[in-house]
């Protein structure tokens, strides 16, 4: 069956084809939980703005050393100074073209402004309350993000409401395969040990909520903004809210 879409006061319940009760939660991370654009508006800049007097600092620390060297390797220059290495670093960042290897850098820059207090993740207020609450009831939570699991537990560790990471029982990313493909949610289905029709997803992009559907999982679509609302809307194949306050599960 598939499930109905929201009554007036935008509340959204669920039948599951297979079972009512949701045994699991698996949630989008960027546009869902958090802001779609903390890491392009947030951290892309931090890392731009502190790298060069982060690495001054850090430099001879076994972790980022390591690190340094295999960013070298990687873009063909093994003998860089500190100053070249920033000069290819800064220059890779601003041109949103980050090869692996400075990813591992860059998550470093992020961790040192984490723990400084530098950095605070997003996470939205009704999220906070709803993962709280099906925490509360008993229901395992995880997260499907574009972004490394190790990216995910920074933002969720250090967020602007204190550590939530306890709260979720896994973190899947992209090793787990694309988004838009229903093979990643057959994936995550099996690694529960669950039918997919007791598994709920929750995104703000129809691309992932069809591949999520396709694959048998329950889906709903949250639609912050207008111009996703008017998407949202348009469409019967999952139910819409604009906030976590609007899931009540049955």
């Amino acid at each position: 069956m598939v499930p109905q879409l929201p009554c007036p006061d935008n509340a959204m319940y669920l039948e599951g084809s297979l079972s009512p009760e949701i045994i699991a939660i698996v949630v989008d991370i960027e546009g869902t939980l958090s802001d779609a654009r903390f890491t392009a508006d947030v951290l892309v800049p931090y890392a731009e703005a502190h790298f060069a007097e982060w690495l001054t600092r850090h430099r001879h620390t076994p972790e980022v050393a390591a690190a340094v060297d295999v960013f070298c390797q990687a873009v063909d220059e093994p003998d860089a100074d500190d100053d070249r290495i920033i000069e290819l670093a800064e220059a890779s960042l601003a041109q949103g073209e980050a090869v692996p290897s400075l990813a591992e850098l860059v998550r470093l820059v992020w961790l040192d402004g984490y723990r400084s207090g530098a950095l605070e993740g997003h996470v939205y207020p009704d999220a906070v309350v709803k993962l709280q609450g099906w925490a509360e009831d008993h229901r395992a939570l995880y997260t499907f993000s574009a972004s490394a699991a190790y990216d995910q537990r920074l933002l969720l560790g250090y967020g602007d409401h204190g550590d939530l990471t306890d709260l979720f029982s896994g973190f899947f990313d992209p090793r787990t395969g694309k988004k838009t493909n229903a093979d990643s949610y057959t994936r995550i289905a099996r690694t529960l040990g669950e039918v997919p029709a007791v598994l709920l997803f929750v995104s703000d992009r129809a691309g992932e909520l069809n591949a999520a559907k396709r694959a048998g999982f329950q889906t709903c679509w949250i639609a912050r903004d207008e111009a996703t609302q008017e998407k949202a809307y348009n469409q019967q194949d999952h139910p819409v809210v604009e906030t976590f306050e609007g899931i009540e599960l049955v």
